[in-house]
């Protein structure tokens, strides 16, 4: 009787034939943007050098891909939706290496920016097709859920292969190499995906609403534009009125959402208190961890005296441990609970961000390397399970809109972390004791004092220096103590929202 109210599921239905070597190409669009994420920074000193950028041409080129990436992810989601996946992706990574020819040999800083801008358009396509083609790849949870940890674990594996592989090719090469390193992935991604990947699309989409696109594009911009502007400049009336044109157009896309028989968003997917508690616990997280990860890197370099490339190698632990604990996230979601893992691996990331509150200029590298690892082990598990649950509280004909509000979480998280955590950082450093003519640059940040540092006489550097790095280690320790205060109270709030949350027994 059972047969006749619902389609038996055949392990034929279940197993696509190939999906783990179309698995392997949906890692590699991850792997090359999480690459080219890290690389950038490393490679900007090279860039100003080369290019002669003024300071707001700089700040652009550093911005502009975030920018447009945040305004795209769910247009670009919900286009996925209705023209096909694979197609959307083969498209995008196409253009992304396209793209990044164009960086490699940009000449002016007006070209660097544009360029910066037209690799957010291709990136916003990578990331929502990947989580989606998974979700309609992988019929069954259990091979879905470690499908998600292995794509979890490969962008974790990015953000530590970045900072290397730029490292090596800045020692021998020009910076436009960090570019380059692009194209022969996305000629493998494009050529196996071609016959590996199947095509999914939503059968009955409607009609990709333009007037949304605008709204969500403005909308994102402005907010994410003005969160960044007033962390690094403090509240003007231009940025507050830029950040209210956004929040405007944020409140008319939802407006518009919830009247379009057909919208680009269903905004019904929120009624879900596992779906909005996934994604309000992926903004709080990035958001907590992101200053974290910012400032860590330059109290590594600026306050320590490490190379580039120590560094790197320095958060190594990090990348380690988020790859391991995705890997069997899974699978502790079942034996325990998805509000267990989650809320557990929140808890561990803010205990760690915890103990970095201790860190002063002579800290060794064990208490470090153990931080970073725990930071990674917590983040593994905890991403993994709710880009599952994310992915599992939706129909399938909606999984690269849904994948896309995950994904634009993680982008507003990281500008609000590092807005709101970088305000205490530059608040504490800023009125730092210095010496009598100290440069006024030497106050901005702990680069501009380095660099002030090479102009003043030796005895009043050192004095300045030493100054400055001890109130930018007072001001990482605050800004590790609200990290902290928020990852736990992020991990409790995950224990009520994700409450009876399964991770799903059927495709």
């Amino acid at each position: 009787m059972t047969s006749t109210l619902q389609p038996v599921i055949t392990p034929e239905a279940v197993k696509r034939p190939g999906r783990w070597l179309a698995l392997s190409v949906l890692v590699l669009a991850v792997l090359l943007v999480a690459v080219d994420a890290t690389v950038l920074g490393l490679a900007t000193p090279y860039i100003s050098e080369d290019l002669a950028p003024s300071g707001t041409q700089l700040l652009w080129i550093g911005d502009v891909y975030s920018f447009v990436i945040a305004g795209l992810l769910v247009s670009m989601g919900s286009l996925g939706d209705r023209v096909g996946r694979k197609r959307i992706l083969l498209g995008g990574a196409t253009a992304f290496g396209a793209i990044s020819v164009l960086n490699a040999y940009a000449t002016t800083p007006e070209a660097m920016i544009a360029a910066r801008a037209l690799l957010g358009v291709a990136g916003a396509t990578l990331m929502p097709a990947t989580l989606a083609l998974i979700r309609n790849i992988f019929h069954d949870p259990r091979e879905r859920s470690l499908a998600i940890g292995i794509w979890g674990a490969t962008a974790s594996a990015g953000t530590a292969v970045g900072p290397i592989t730029g490292g090596f090719l800045l020692e021998h090469f020009w910076w436009g190499s960090v570019f380059l390193i692009n194209l022969p992935v996305m000629a493998v991604l494009v050529l196996v995906g071609i016959r590996t990947l199947p095509e999914s699309r939503n059968p009955n989409p409607g009609p990709w609403d333009l007037p949304s696109v605008a709204l969500s594009l403005v909308g994102m911009i402005g907010i994410v534009y003005a969160v960044k502007e007033a962390a690094s400049h403090g509240p003007a009336w231009p940025t507050l009125a830029v950040g209210l044109l956004g929040a405007a157009a944020l409140y008319g896309f939802v407006r518009r959402q919830l009247t379009l028989p057909a919208p680009l968003l269903d905004m019904r997917l929120f009624g879900s208190r596992g779906f909005s508690g996934a994604v309000l616990a992926d903004l709080l997280t990035v958001l907590g961890m992101s200053g974290l990860v910012f400032f860590l890197s330059q109290f590594l370099q600026l306050v320590q005296g490490r190379r580039p490339l120590e560094a790197g190698l320095a958060e190594l632990p990090a990348a380690v441990g988020a790859v391991a604990a995705g890997l069997l996230a899974g699978r502790a979601a079942r034996r325990f609970s998805v509000r267990t893992v989650v809320s557990g691996g929140l808890a561990a990331i803010g205990l760690a961000l915890a103990a970095l509150t201790v860190v002063d200029r002579s800290t060794g590298y064990p208490l470090l390397g153990a931080a970073l690892l725990v930071v990674g082990v917590g983040a593994g598990l905890s991403f993994t399970v709710t880009s599952d649950v994310i992915l599992s509280s939706v129909p399938k004909e909606q999984a690269g809109a849904a994948s896309a509000v995950s994904e634009t979480a993680y982008e507003l998280g990281a500008a609000l972390g590092i807005a709101v955590l970088g305000s205490i950082v530059t608040g504490v450093y800023r009125d730092f004791p210095a010496p009598p003519g100290t440069p006024e640059s030497a106050h901005e940040s702990l680069g501009g004092a380095v660099q002030a540092a090479s102009t003043m006489p030796t005895a009043q550097a050192q004095t300045m220096l030493n100054s400055a790095r001890d109130a930018f280690v007072d001001g990482l320790s605050v800004a590790s103590a609200v990290g902290a205060a928020v990852l736990l109270a992020t991990a409790a709030t995950a224990w009520l929202l994700l409450k009876e949350q399964r991770l799903g027994n059927t495709g």
